[in-house]
């Protein structure tokens, strides 16, 4: 279960992030124009893959500073 998490995670993470930036930045970029959900879906289908490759780098990262972070906390 763990080995297979370490590649669904990231992806699922990515997805929903890129999910939500992308329809903000469009709103914000756009306005509500009659075809923002389509644009929006094209910036999505653009974000989510780069999404995922920057998940991959940075969900071990945070987990590192996490335990980092909580070890800081608990000596205290």
């Amino acid at each position: 279960m763990r080995s297979k998490a370490r590649f669904i995670r990231p992806v699922i993470v990515a997805a929903i992030m890129a999910f939500l930036m992308t329809a903000v930045i469009t709103f914000i970029n756009l306005g509500l124009p009659p075809d923002f959900l389509r644009r929006w879906m094209i910036a999505y289908a653009v974000a989510w893959p780069f999404a995922t490759g920057a998940a991959f780098i940075a969900v071990p990262i945070a987990d590192r500073a996490t335990r980092w972070l909580i070890g800081k906390i608990d000596s205290h």
